[in-house]
């Protein structure tokens, strides 16, 4: 029964008056203390409790759970009891980051800690006081809900609160007997004293708090201004004096160019049509990339414009002679609302760059692998033995009179330069988890071994379509894929018309909503593919066996069918649901091709045919060929029609990578464009468009829906002009003037050009972005890129949580229509918001990481070669944007971009002779709209233009404390010629697998060389690896779709 309480707040107004609100807190007798220790059933729900074999309880108190959170996340430590007080104060003192991992822990069926909501709990509740401060009531309330937490187990698991109040330890220390109230040192000595990794953390934090309130005493000069009161931000926004936005640090110039991309109102009611400018590290005022800040514009006169020049860091600006464009809207932040730190990977300095820092030998500024985070001040006695590594901190504050914000020292993930510790980085710096499926997880997991096979259930064959004997099913997927989402269907029916069928994995089937593997899907929202290895959502035994659609088995799928006019190829009726199928094959794209093109000598490649007779094998073959032909058909029809409405063509380069018989890489093939892959892209499509359409109009308000904004016109600005370079019209008004266009920018001698334009006007778009119906007006629901009105991601449940949702949505648009009870679990439309833009993070998180790894392969490749000697070192370039003091050039063979300079640090510029060959000589550069002129002080003179070939020499540009880039240098402005290859014909990639081939000899090799005992960074490696082996490689035999991706690539459909 609820109880009613009256909760007083006392708040302050920006006018400095202060104001009294009553608001209604209802408390109940009965809230689930979730102990398996408890004999009443209402308090063991389904779902996470502690376990039954620990030997007490923890319970943090708030300032516990706010500092050492990190230490709690630590698996050892067992039967942590959260309160929620404990759990409020970190939400509304530490922000979202903190306490969304505080949710996530508690989640995490790994961690056996629950949480316990004393504030509803009538006899835990306890009104604040008058006069008592916050700290002292938080602090109160949590010791009382640990008695009541005692006494409610009938005295049966002594509790243990911990808390770095020395006034409450006095106190409550001694107070009730079975409740002890220690430090949580104290707690650490004395229960965990070979909890190495506990203790190395606690005492990092506890050092870095002293060297803080050291500095604080000490310290009276101010670096940076105060930030302004909240109640005071606030009140400038809305009256439109400041302005909200995301601080986004430009990585190029990290010491003084940021921006701020408004946010919220700020975005349409400040009439600003660009970002805002944040000029040096003072106007930041201590936020950090990412951030969410408040800006006060400055003066007209005070604006400045952003810098046009190339640069490889922060010095080198004066050197380049740079010339900054036109004034843009420029501030300094006043405040932040909210802090999004995170993990930090970072590089200690040298033993002589230590020596130089200043007296204190134990305070180190360390340098971030991210170019756009400052320098972090930690204490620490082991920076000498660390130099070597790449180390994990995390900032605790950045007061005022601090140059530097203070961290501390969190865990080491490996050597400098070496590929595991190198990979580490790149999921730390992303914030991807790769820990394994834990075991309750893997309990959920149905079981299909040779001694218990897992069958179709005759409640689940009543229940659904079976096309098992009436369709031919079929899949078409790259060679060695094992996590097949999707197949294929088409037949003639009884009037003529045709039967087209789109049948997905049922992944719902197996993961329950708000099942422990649900939610561990739902955190990880997509499974992350890398370089040389992959990290799944969900488990293998859903991923390439239960779920995946292999050819001659049972197999559970949610199908949509259309029935096509028979000539027209119209969509007349369509039906969704759940089914039952069985593929017949499991066709390879460079099969499915041949047979399209009627060569049928292919038989041998389709196994399910080798052991039939001639006339079975001929007719079977006849009836699969025409099912492929006739998907192609529609496949045709249906691009048409969007290509009608400007859906878009975008430039893209894909490798797919071929295993020899030990699972090492043997090659890379590049994707050859084939018919067959529009066909079943154009099917998927299909099947996404018109589930959209069924989930939207059930579901008017909460469907989950995937939208393409238009670009902005300014972003085309370098397009067009690249274009008009060549005589070509760029006419973006609009989705379709663009494709047109495109279509049209055709140079018969040169195809590389086509492929740049489309890749321009691929930098320009926007990312593709899930969203809630229910947020968005109808008209904005429009997908630019495939010109379609509304759109979702259907047909690949393996890989993204997303579809997952939508195909919830969809069984309860179905059942929906059927007048069922509606059994899934639906997300309200605020949740559904919440979870997008989760799902958007993690999918921007990947595409990162993607394009990281791959980097990391192309300077792995090229690290050991010398540039001067190697055949393969040099390349040609194609020039496609100049800036004043060099040029951004692609290299088709490599896949490669990045920048030339034409100008060097000391002041020389490019110069090359007649016959071709540069050289560095006193000068001066002049550019123009589509050309850069390199003159000599002796007058000599060369020119290079958009789209010019240049023969260019690529090495490696070696970094202690970042990761290596590519270096570019043009040593001829002429073509470069591979010797017997046609002049703008090469292979537009590798044809053998030299790079990753190369690298993975030269880890071999250096493993050899250093034997490094398995100490304890061993170990850490080891937390990053999800597939075991001999070879670093073996997990790719489990990749479906790898691809090294052209890093240019930021759309994403």
């Amino acid at each position: 029964m609820l109880q009613k309480r009256e909760k007083v707040l006392l708040l302050r107004t920006f006018r400095g008056r202060s104001l009294r609100l009553v608001r209604e807190h209802y408390v109940r007798a009965r809230v689930p203390c979730l102990s398996p220790l408890c004999p009443q059933p209402a308090c063991r729900p389904d779902g996470k409790l502690l376990s039954s074999d620990a030997t007490h309880y923890v319970v943090p108190d708030w300032k516990v759970v706010q500092d050492f959170l990190e230490v709690l996340e630590l698996p050892e430590l067992r039967g942590v009891v959260f309160m929620q007080t404990a759990c409020q104060a970190v939400q509304h003192q530490r922000g979202r980051r903190q306490y969304n991992k505080l949710r996530n822990l508690l989640k995490d069926a790994r961690h056996d800690c629950i949480l316990f909501a004393n504030e509803f709990q009538q006899c835990c509740y306890l009104p604040r006081e008058r006069g008592e401060s916050l700290e002292k009531w938080q602090t109160r309330s949590i010791y009382k809900a640990a008695v009541w937490y005692y006494h409610h187990l009938q005295n049966k698991m002594p509790i243990l609160m911990v808390t770095e109040d020395e006034e409450a330890i006095q106190q409550y220390g001694s107070e009730t007997e079975g409740v002890f109230v220690i430090s949580f040192k104290n707690y650490l000595d004395n229960f965990w004293p070979d909890l190495k990794a506990a203790h190395e953390l606690c005492d990092s934090i506890l050092q870095s708090r002293r060297e803080r309130e050291r500095e604080s005493q000490e310290s009276h000069r101010k670096e940076y201004p105060e930030h302004l009161p909240l109640e005071v931000l606030e009140a400038g926004i809305k009256s439109g004096r400041y302005i909200q936005g995301i601080l986004n640090v430009n990585k190029h110039r990290a010491q003084v160019e940021a921006f701020v991309r408004l946010q919220g109102a700020s975005s349409k009611d400040s009439g600003l049509l660009s970002d805002i400018l944040i000029h040096g590290m003072k106007a930041r005022n201590r936020s950090i990339h990412g951030d969410v800040v408040v800006v006060e514009l400055l003066p007209r006169n005070e604006w400045k414009g952003r810098t046009a020049a190339l640069s490889e860091n922060d010095g080198d600006d004066k050197a380049l002679g740079e010339s900054p464009s036109e004034p843009m809207p420029t501030g300094r932040v006043v405040g932040i609302l909210q802090k999004n730190w995170r993990d930090y990977v970072v590089t200690f300095p040298s033993k002589e760059e230590v020596q130089s820092q200043g007296k204190n030998p134990q305070k180190i500024l360390v340098t971030p692998w991210d170019y756009r985070i400052p320098k972090i001040r930690i204490s620490t006695q082991q920076a000498e033995a660390l130099q070597d590594f790449r180390v994990v901190v995390r900032i605790d504050s950045w007061e005022s009179t601090s140059v530097y914000p203070n961290g501390h020292f969190v865990r080491v993930l490996g050597r400098i330069g070496d590929l595991e510790g190198e990979i580490a980085t790149i999921l730390v710096e992303n914030s991807i988890s790769v820990v394994p499926f834990s075991e309750a997880q893997m309990c959920e997991m149905p079981v299909n071994t040779p001694e218990h096979p897992w069958t179709v259930s005759p409640e689940e064959e009543q229940g659904r379509k079976d096309l098992r004997k009436t369709l031919l099913v079929f899949s078409i997927d790259p060679k060695g894929c094992e996590d097949v989402d999707d197949t294929l269907s088409v037949r003639t029916l009884n009037d003529g018309n045709l039967e087209l069928g789109v049948h997905i994995a049922d992944v719902t089937h197996f993961v329950a909503p708000n099942s422990y593997i649900d939610i561990e899907a739902r955190t990880r929202a997509t499974t992350y593919y890398l370089a040389d290895r992959r990290y799944d959502m969900l488990p293998s035994v859903l991923s390439t066996d239960l779920c995946s659609l292999l050819g001659g088995v049972d197999r559970y799928a949610v199908s949509v069918l259309w029935e096509l006019d028979k000539t027209s190829y119209e969509i007349r009726r369509v039906w969704y649901g759940r089914t039952i199928i069985r593929s017949a094959y499991k066709l390879f794209y460079e099969v499915a091709q041949e047979l399209l093109d009627g060569n049928f000598s292919v038989v041998e490649e389709i196994p399910e045919l080798r052991a039939l007779d001639e006339e079975s094998r001929r007719t079977r073959l006849e009836e699969l060929a025409w099912a492929v032909g006739k998907l192609t058909d529609i496949a045709r029809h249906v691009r048409a029609k969007r290509n009608r409405c400007g859906a878009l063509e975008l430039e893209g380069v894909e490798v797919h990578i071929q295993l020899d018989e030990k699972k090492n890489i043997h090659d890379l093939i590049p994707k050859q464009p084939l018919e067959v892959h529009e066909t079943v892209a154009e099917c998927m499509i299909l099947a996404n468009h018109w589930v959209a359409r069924k989930i939207w109009e059930s579901f008017p308000h909460q469907a989950l829906l995937r939208q393409h904004p238009p670009p902005h016109q300014e972003f085309f600005s370098e397009l067009r002009e690249c274009a008009r370079a060549k005589g070509f019209f760029m006419d973006t008004r609009s989705n379709k003037t663009l494709a047109d266009s495109l279509d049209k920018a055709n140079d018969p001698g040169d195809p590389v050009v086509n492929r740049l334009l489309r890749s321009m006007a691929t930098q320009a778009m926007a990312n593709a972005l899930y969203f809630s119906t229910g947020s968005c007006a109808e008209e904005e629901f429009h997908h630019y890129g495939l010109a379609l009105d509304k759109y979702t991601h259907f047909t690949s449940p393996i890989r993204r949580y997303s579809d997952i949702i939508v195909h919830r949505l969809l069984l309860a648009a179905i059942s929906k229509d059927k007048k069922m009870e509606i059994k899934e679990n639906l997300f309200s439309n605020k949740d559904l918001e919440e979870l997008c833009r989760h799902i958007n993070n993690r999918n921007r998180a990947a595409q990162r990481a993607q394009k990281q790894s791959t980097e990391l392969f192309q300077c792995m490749y090229f690290r050991d070669r010398d540039p001067e000697a190697e055949e393969r070192c040099t390349s040609d370039g194609v020039i496609y944007s100049i800036r004043t003091n060099g040029v951004l050039l692609f290299l088709p063979r490599f896949g490669i971009k990045g920048a030339a300079y034409l100008k060097n640090k000391d002041g020389l510029v490019i110069s090359c002779g007649p016959d071709g060959h540069s050289e560095w000589k006193p000068g001066s550069l002049q550019r123009s709209q589509n050309k850069i002129t390199s003159t000599t002080t002796e007058g000599a003179s060369v020119t290079f233009h958009l789209f010019d070939h240049v023969t260019v020499r690529i090495s490696v540009q070696a970094s202690r404390c970042h990761s290596d880039i590519i270096r570019l240098e043009i040593i001829s402005n002429k073509l470069h010629m591979t010797p017997g290859a046609e002049p703008f014909l090469q292979s537009a990639l590798l044809l053998k697998s030299d790079l990753v081939k190369e690298v993975t000899r030269s880890v071999e090799e250096a493993q050899l060389a250093q034997e490094v005992p398995r100490d304890s960074i061993q170990e850490e490696y080891q937390e990053y690896r999800q597939t075991k082996g001999k070879s670093l490689y073996m997990l790719l035999e489990e990749i479906r779709d790898l691809a090294l991706l052209d890093v240019s690539s930021s759309c994403r459909i």
